[in-house]
């Protein structure tokens, strides 16, 4: 019997994965789906994975979403942090060359806009889209960047002067340590455009900074909470 969700999903094909550093993950995806893609930096796929639930496997599996690391036309590459034992995180850590899975087609308006300079900062889980906006962007555009991450064996290549912040240990959530430097930047007086994703709670903190010290317009600042402790089904 054919689902409803089978009209929303294409095939690809896992043709590498393995560990990166740390806890991070690649993942690629092609076949011929993947081929007649269209993708801007900074969306995301949602990919239907195994679900413990045997219910929810019969009717398809669980969606979870992944930021894109880079698409060339004919391979979608991803970076996947591994994280807790939620399906989504199983499903990185068990992909095999040979996998077939199902997914969207990639959607999300978190994309650069035209602007003056960029401002972005978040943790791990942001700067797989991180990397693939600041690589869209011309190669003069004025880019600022603050990533907090667990450890130096987190951090991905991101382009240009990056600044790196590491935990240690410490609780993730709220982080105090990642608006501070933000707020320590030395950025223009104008206001550019800000793109602050990761933690729930760490993006408010960095958005109030921007609008209530700095005077930016909300409109300015883009957020993307991929998540928040205790909750699940966010980004």
């Amino acid at each position: 019997m054919r689902r409803l969700s089978d009209t929303f999903l294409t095939e690809a094909v896992v043709t590498q994965a393995g560990p990166l550093g740390g806890r991070m993950r690649a993942v690629t995806l092609g076949g011929p789906a993947i081929a007649g893609l269209s993708a801007r930096p900074g969306q995301q796929v949602r990919i239907q994975v195994p679900a413990t639930n045997r219910f929810v496997d019969r009717l398809g599996g669980m969606l979870r979403t992944y930021s894109i690391w880079e698409y060339d036309g004919e391979s979608l590459q991803l970076r996947v942090f591994d994280h807790g034992d939620g399906p989504g995180a199983r499903w990185a850590r068990e992909a095999r060359p040979g996998d077939v899975v199902r997914l969207m087609k990639p959607q999300g308006d978190f994309v650069c806009r035209p602007s003056e300079y960029h401002l972005f900062a978040g943790d791990e889980t942001a700067s797989v889209a991180f990397g693939s906006m600041i690589r869209g962007l011309a190669g003069d555009a004025s880019v600022h960047t603050v990533v907090e991450v667990d450890t130096e064996h987190e951090q991905l290549p991101l382009p240009g002067d990056t600044i790196w912040l590491h935990r240690r240990g410490r609780a993730a959530d709220r982080s105090s340590e990642l608006a501070a430097a933000v707020a320590a930047l030395d950025l223009p007086d104008r206001p550019g455009t800000a793109y602050l994703a990761g933690e729930a709670g760490t993006v408010q903190l960095i958005r109030s900074h921007l609008v209530r010290d700095r005077g930016w317009n909300r409109r300015d600042v883009l957020t993307k909470p991929f998540w928040a402790p205790g909750k699940t089904g966010m980004d």
